[in-house]
């Protein structure tokens, strides 16, 4: 199995470093992150760890918070979808992990680097396939049953995979960092569906067609798992992201944005700009508009100002806040818990591995908590909420009962 050749290195542009330092980007935490810690003490086990938050997700609204839902606001980060076969960042088979000098694209370099957009869309093409064919996994179908018995009210995600609102789509999402399901034209605003875009590089590109054909049929990226991706000689990232080294990333070409290609827009210092494409419709360097990006907030790109509100009244409406499958390692999401915090609100985390600033959340956490004041445990998600939802429905149908019934189908 081989690559398209006539591969020449890339050299992107790096990002707008001051420009990183504005609050509300999406901005990777790089620091290390502590071990995980366990509230209440017993929650460290997985019997343990469905008790405490079980408790911690029917205990009532807290008394310094009269004025809100009575439900618990979710945070999910990349950790959730692991069971999907997606790729996670800090797992323990994460990106980071596994991969100490990956860098993912940033804004800057993606909108002003033809080279660099060349590359991201080569990637990404390669990559689209299979998350494209994910589908969500136990915990999201327990996120929608809980939201279903009310005990949660909306979900905030750092997700892109579009798997929250397919899971549960009558229960409120927040798509804090967009979507990959569609582009966005960077200059007239344009939405375009990915599954439209992506047969559109596969035109512009047969020589890569072939190989992504070739690689699908040898079964090349049947697995998000690092090292299994490694053993075949490519490397796997989150969000779709696909590295085959040495792979002529230069010849890739990518389409202009067909609302700039048939209207060129007026640029915002009042000039016509300008759309060019080459024979076969790929996108041509001497145009000034008509570059499309994926619907996601990139890493140093702010979020939409609506976005920001939204995620903050999601918080401030709710009683509790459970994060799952985050380490809360971009700005984005860590201020928000840190505002639930601040409001004084119960916080839980499930997640594998440490949390950045985990010890701040539950230091006064008082020594007797059973889970309602507070839990974080390390376990699975996929494993741990199906059976939550089960205690959850027991205690509903017997509500003097003070205690679950012990679990013996708990398997990780």
């Amino acid at each position: 199995m081989h690559a398209p050749s006539e591969y020449q290195n890339i050299h992107p542009q790096n990002a707008n470093v001051s420009s990183m330092q504005k609050p509300f980007m999406r901005i990777p935490y790089t620091g290390p992150l502590p071990p995980p810690i366990v509230v209440p003490r017993n929650a460290n086990t997985p019997t343990g760890a469905i008790a405490a938050l079980t408790r911690f997700l029917s205990a009532p609204a807290p008394p310094l918070l009269p004025n809100t839902n009575g439900r618990t606001v979710l945070l999910t980060g990349a950790g959730v979808s692991v069971a999907s076969g997606l790729a996670d960042y800090r797992g323990t088979a994460g990106t980071y992990t596994l991969n100490k000098t990956y860098r993912p694209i940033y804004y800057n370099e993606f909108i002003s680097n033809h080279e660099a957009r060349k590359r991201y869309w080569a990637r990404s093409f390669l990559g689209w396939t299979n998350l494209h064919r994910a589908k969500p996994n136990a915990a999201h179908w327990a996120v929608r049953d809980l939201g279903e018995r009310g005990f949660i009210g909306e979900v905030i995600t750092q997700n892109v995979d579009s798997f929250h609102p397919v899971a549960h789509p009558d229960l409120p999402t927040l798509e804090l960092h967009g979507y990959l399901r569609s582009l966005l034209c960077i200059h007239c605003g344009n939405h375009l569906p990915r599954k439209d875009f992506q047969q559109s590089l596969s035109n512009l590109n047969p020589a890569w067609a072939a190989f992504l054909s070739e690689m699908l049929e040898t079964g090349a990226l049947d697995s998000e798992h690092p090292d299994e991706r490694r053993k075949k000689g490519l490397k796997s990232n989150p969000d779709g992201d696909v590295d085959v080294p040495n792979a002529p990333y230069t010849t890739f070409r990518y389409p202009a944005c067909p609302t700039c290609l048939a209207n060129p827009p007026v640029l915002p210092d009042g000039s016509q700009s300008n759309v060019q494409v080459d024979a076969d419709g790929a996108w041509s360097p001497r145009s000034t508009a008509g570059v499309l990006k994926p619907a996601v907030i990139m890493f140093g790109e702010s979020i939409a100002a609506g976005v920001k509100v939204a995620a903050e009244e999601a918080i401030d409406k709710a009683s509790r806040i459970l994060v799952i499958g985050s380490s809360l390692a971009t700005y984005s999401a860590w201020r928000l818990v840190k505002r639930a915090k601040e409001r004084h609100m119960p916080i839980g985390v499930l997640n594998l591995g440490g949390v950045r600033g985990e010890e701040s959340f539950y230091a006064d956490v008082p020594a007797d908590n059973d889970g309602s004041l507070g839990v974080r445990c390390s376990e699975s998600a996929d494993k741990i909420l199906p059976t939550v939802v089960q205690n959850l429905e027991f205690l509903a149908s017997a509500p003097d009962r003070v205690e679950m019934p012990a679990r013996q189908d708990v398997h990780v």
